[in-house]
């Protein structure tokens, strides 16, 4: 049920699996899948490449699962359009069975409040989800006052800082996807909380905050589009892009279900489709499951932990007297809220795990701390969640978020710092 696939739709895909490896027909079929976006043209690729038929469709029914909630009706689909009818009708009555087995009164003495995930929880579920309160970590204070940096701190750190003294510093865009037309994925309860919290901490830090709410797959991408283009980003000294939503590894989903691939965010603020942002920071916040699983964390060992930091050997290219030239891709920042092939979890009351520590960290740290070990901070917060939800699955599970970084210089944002008279 986690990661988009809704359970009854994985559990039919592994009764038939033995079935569908011996009987199913690929070569078409990968192309209808491809053409529907359930599969990238990299997915084709790499299933393709092996030589034999059995081994593709080893490929395409591991990755089929992790694919969002329309995957199972896209593929019945492809099966139909294919000629593999009798594939497709027996994938949708063990679909249906499965679907009928577990709404039990057994199941639904399991159902208690959970916390909610970023992907498609299970249909049964969600009237529990807007009751849900976490009592395990924070005590719901809200997002503090974001806390002023000193003129001598300032005049100590700016020099092998970007420069960020502009007004206002940047301009930021928040898209949050709450309520969403297709009925794979539900309601985020919480979201709306999220979005509060992150236009009052960034408007608090100096940033021009722009809200766009609900928008499908290529809304998102105009809008994205659209701010690129915002001749303001030439006189203006960093960017912000926030993106909530449902998701999967690379990607998030529209109000529409279709998806949007990460990459094309970052293409859209990169140094060849956004000129304006040149040597400027541009900072990423992503809100959104990367997969299906849910960390289950480990029991700690006794002993001091063991690090290690093996040297590397630099080479530098040959230096020409000739105009500069940049990465594509250079002086970003973007922070994810939890690990590749794990969901994030949220608050259906005071929003994600990962928001509410980074505004917290932001408005505390942001006076003296660039944004890198900012994150740091978070990332050290969210290893301390554990999930509350006595007698499911859920107890006790763990989130853990990361960050990755082109940045070229410290990251201060020099909150209530102006530009020099």
């Amino acid at each position: 049920m986690l990661g988009g696939m809704q359970k009854h739709h994985k559990d039919a895909l592994q009764r038939l699996r033995v079935t569908l490896l011996h009987d199913m027909i690929i070569e078409e079929l990968v192309e209808h899948l491809v053409s529907s976006g359930i599969l990238t043209p990299i997915m084709h690729s790499t299933i393709m490449a092996h030589r034999s038929e059995y081994k593709q469709n080893v490929t395409l029914l591991t990755q089929l699962p992790k694919r969002g909630p329309r995957a199972f009706s896209e593929f019945c689909n492809a099966l139909h359009a294919t000629g593999q009818r009798h594939l497709a009708e027996q994938l949708e009555e063990e679909a249906q069975q499965q679907q009928m087995e577990s709404v039990t009164p057994e199941v639904h003495e399991r159902s208690f409040p959970l916390p909610v995930q970023e992907s498609t929880p299970s249909r049964p579920r969600r009237q529990f989800c807007r009751e849900y309160n976490e009592e395990s970590i924070d005590d719901g204070d809200g997002p503090g006052t974001v806390q002023l940096c000193s003129v001598d701190f300032y005049l100590s750190h700016h020099q092998q800082a970007y420069k960020m003294h502009s007004c206002p510093r940047g301009r930021a865009l928040i898209i949050s996807n709450v309520a969403f037309e297709t009925q794979d994925l539900d309601h985020r309860y919480g979201g709306e909380v999220d979005v509060a919290s992150l236009e009052k901490l960034f408007s608090s830090l100096g940033f021009q905050v722009e809200v766009r709410r609900n928008l499908n797959a290529q809304n998102m991408m105009s809008q994205l589009g659209a701010f690129s283009a915002l001749p303001a980003h030439s006189a203006l000294d960093s960017c912000v892009v926030a993106v909530l939503s449902h998701g999967l590894d690379g990607a998030v989903y529209g109000t529409d279900g279709k998806l949007v691939q990460l990459q094309d965010v970052f293409t859209a603020m990169d140094n060849a489709h956004c000129p304006q942002l040149q040597n400027k920071p541009k900072m990423f916040f992503i809100q959104a499951c990367r997969g299906e699983e849910a960390d289950r964390g480990v029991d700690q060992r006794d002993g001091r932990e063991q690090s290690a930091s093996p040297g590397c050997e630099q080479s530098d290219a040959g230096r020409e007297d000739i105009k500069v030239r940049l990465p594509t891709q250079s002086d970003m920042i973007c922070a994810y809220a939890c690990l590749k092939g794990t969901v994030s979890l949220r608050n259906t009351k005071r929003g994600s795990w990962f928001v509410q520590d980074l505004v917290s960290v932001f408005s505390q740290y942001s006076k003296n701390t660039h944004v890198a070990d900012m994150l740091v901070k978070v990332n050290a917060l969210i290893k301390e969640r554990e999930g509350h939800a006595p007698g499911t699955e859920f107890h006790r599970c763990k989130e853990m978020s990361e960050y990755c970084s082109t940045l070229c210089r410290d990251l201060y944002l020099f909150p209530g710092i102006g530009p020099p008279k």
